[in-house]
């Protein structure tokens, strides 16, 4: 199979991408998420038709990061880091179907908790609500 054609990969990325817009958006439809940017590196996952024909039905758009710029995904890879750090290098666990739990409960008080000074110290809930309160 070509590289970007609709590989299994970009099926399985899009999973995150529909539980934020489940979330975020108050349900899954065409053009809910409209208006939404997702930023995101030249991995073929993301370049995958399916990954590029769902999004575009969501009405977000794609905004690939720079080639050779990695500070593009900057905010991502820090979520990253600060998860491993906080969760996943402190647990021991004992099997896979642990880590879903412990890592959800960190993303909510993230989100809800977390004052963040990119978003002019508010939580990113916070934060999201009043982008969205904004575009309405």
């Amino acid at each position: 199979m070509r590289w970007g054609t609709g590989s299994r990969a970009g099926k399985h990325t899009l999973e995150p991408v529909r539980q934020g817009v489940r979330a975020h958006m108050g349900g899954f439809a065409k053009a809910v998420a409209a208006g939404l940017g997702l930023r995101h590196d030249w991995g073929s996952q993301y370049r995958a038709k399916a990954f590029q024909a769902e999004i575009k039905w969501l009405g977000i758009r794609s905004t690939p990061a720079y080639v050779g710029e990695p500070e593009c995904t900057g905010v991502a890879e820090r979520f990253i880091r600060t998860l491993k750090e906080e969760r996943t290098y402190l647990n021991d666990f004992e099997t896979l179907d642990e880590a879903p739990e412990v890592i959800g409960a960190f993303v909510e008080r993230y989100n809800s908790g977390w004052l963040l000074q990119r978003h002019g110290y508010l939580t990113p809930a916070r934060a999201r609500q009043k982008l969205s309160l904004r575009a309405a």
